[in-house]
């Protein structure tokens, strides 16, 4: 199949693209995370990403836009629901990616990580798939978190030390 994987950062697409093409698949990454805080913080994984991207020889398309607005709006007044927010709007829109480029189907590396909240995302994401006409590729590929996160680190990568948004940067330092 030809799948349109939607990308959060470099550290956790490493897994993903692996196990995608040991299984055959033709593989397009896709980098759209308009949740992520600070600016510098977007540019750092952006960066990242397309330097590894490169390396792997990995096809992309890049969203190089700094969109904060867009998910900022979409939660204020409702951060509690953040998370449902955030992976509608990034799987929404690799959806649409999938169904212009004519994809046989988009997938996230969100679902590498023991941290993010798999059956939302793989609720959300087949949802999208039933509105969009794009299927959903499931995949569990957290049995290669540990993998990817010692293989980013043997490649010197940028990791991250929280999801990206505002509002688990907070989670992450302040101390309460």
């Amino acid at each position: 199949m030809n799948i349109l994987l939607h990308t959060c950062c470099a550290p956790c697409s490493i897994y993903p693209v692996e196990s995608l093409r040991k299984a055959g698949h033709e593989i397009r990454g896709y980098f759209y995370n308009p949740n992520i805080h600070p600016y510098m913080e977007f540019t750092k994984r952006l960066e990242t990403f397309n330097k590894y991207a490169q390396k792997i020889e990995l096809p992309v398309i890049l969203d190089e836009q700094y969109v904060l607005e867009k998910f900022l709006r979409s939660v204020v007044f409702r951060e509690g629901e953040r998370c449902r927010v955030c992976y509608s709007l990034r799987l929404q829109k690799a959806a649409q990616i999938a169904k212009r480029g004519k994809f046989d189907a988009f997938s996230t590396t969100l679902l590498v990580s023991p941290f993010q909240k798999h059956d939302l995302i793989k609720e959300i994401a087949t949802s999208i798939a039933l509105e969009t006409g794009v299927p959903f590729y499931y995949q569990d590929f957290r049995v290669g978190f540990k993998e990817g996160v010692l293989k980013s680190k043997e490649e010197n990568m940028y990791r991250q030390q929280y999801c990206g948004c505002i509002f688990s940067e907070k989670e992450r330092y302040v101390h309460v």
